[in-house]
């Protein structure tokens, strides 16, 4: 196996008038891959705790024939389209982080990436760290379909193959629960590190807001089908009204949604709910009685905060999934990048993890390879 190519971390400094030569340390160099504005603050937060290292980032990037299909708009609603690209650069540009788009001035020592549903070619052989950012999406018939033909790339069945690709070095996941599904579904268990996730580490921080309202039902909803998902909005209007029961129904929407259409749904059939398409989320949950949510990862604020909550997922499941309330995501996750960056063997175990692969020599593999280059098969 080819060890990783490790960035320059000394310099040569010449003094031109004494003739010499002289060595200085450069910081070693971390790649952060961003997504949407969820992902991108908790890669901020874990940067924070990595003051000795010099940290890049980038938004979410593919490359191979999946880039062509990028630049064609068909993505435009998911973190590899140009509009969660434009708002994850406004983030990175308003806190005056470096920016290396789609990681062209490597190599680097690490990688820290929110989703290993797509692996770029230029992040092969680096070391990498893999942060759940969120909750992942059920086990339907895609997902059982890519998990039985491994050569379909994972991405076809969205965030419920996450921590499936074995590309990574370290997989730092929400807690125990997770920990446990994650193996189930086929991660190794050698590569899971329990840290808590940032950004759900310190729900009750929430209760301390400014938010007007209080003592509402609030419903947060999913952008499922700008997402390439199913969704009968209708019905779960429908529900949340029936919930609500007379009290005040408050809908927030997701980021990502089709604000317009999501809003003549809400006129139509709940009138007289309050609709907010901006707003702190997390502040509004801790001031609702009842919070409703599809695939939300919303639901787990509420969960921790002691909430009447409903979600697609059944409630019992959750309850083992919520995320650990220790305070302390962000820097056990840094740790463990620190840990990666020092570990000298850690060529060792790259790859070590099951992979996706092919029968060598066949052409179907050469066609498929083609095809899919880039995104983790």
């Amino acid at each position: 196996m080819e060890p990783y190519p490790e960035a320059q971390c000394f310099q040569e400094k010449r003094d031109e008038e004494k003739g010499s030569v002289k060595i200085v340390h450069v910081k070693k160099r971390v790649l952060f891959i961003c997504g949407s504005i969820n992902q991108t603050r908790q890669l901020h937060q874990i940067s924070m705790h990595l003051p000795d290292v010099d940290a890049s980032f980038t938004p979410y990037y593919c490359d191979g024939v999946l880039e062509i299909i990028r630049k064609s708009g068909i993505l435009d609603s998911t973190i590899l389209g140009d509009k969660l690209k434009d708002r994850c650069l406004a983030y990175l540009r308003t806190y005056d982080l470096d920016i290396d788009d789609r990681g062209t001035h490597g190599p680097y020592d690490l990688v820290v990436t929110c989703s290993d549903l797509i692996y770029p070619r230029n992040i092969r052989n680096t070391p990498c760290v893999l942060v759940q950012e969120g909750m992942t999406d059920p086990e339907n018939l895609i997902y059982h379909i890519v998990r039985r033909l491994r050569f379909l790339p994972l991405w076809l069945a969205s965030t419920s193959t996450t921590g499936l690709s074995g590309l990574y070095n370290r997989f730092c996941v929400a807690s125990e629960g997770y920990r446990d599904l994650f193996i189930r579904k086929g991660a190794d268990p050698a590569k899971i590190v329990v840290t808590g996730m940032p950004n759900f580490d310190n729900c009750a921080s929430y209760l301390k807001n400014e938010f007007p309202l209080r003592h509402f039902v609030l419903v947060c909803t999913s952008d499922m089908r700008e997402t390439f998902k199913f969704e009968n909005r209708k019905m779960f209007i429908r529900k949340a009204v029936r919930i609500a029961a007379g009290r005040q129904l408050v809908f927030k929407f997701h980021p990502n949604e089709n604000f317009a259409r999501a809003e003549r749904e809400v006129r139509r059939h709940a009138p007289g709910a309050l609709i907010y398409t901006s707003g702190n989320t997390d502040e509004m949950i801790a001031n609702c009685d009842v919070l409703i949510t599809r695939l939300s990862t919303t639901v787990y604020v509420g969960m921790a905060l002691g909430k009447e909550c409903y979600s697609d997922f059944p409630m019992e499941e959750l309850r083992l999934l919520v995320p650990l309330q220790n305070r302390s995501a962000s820097r056990r996750i840094a740790e463990v990048c620190t840990g990666m960056i020092e570990d000298r063997h850690a060529e060792e175990e790259f790859h070590a993890g099951p992979r996706r692969y092919l029968p060598r020599g066949s052409m179907y593999r050469l066609i498929i390879a083609g095809l899919f280059r880039g995104t983790g098969v």
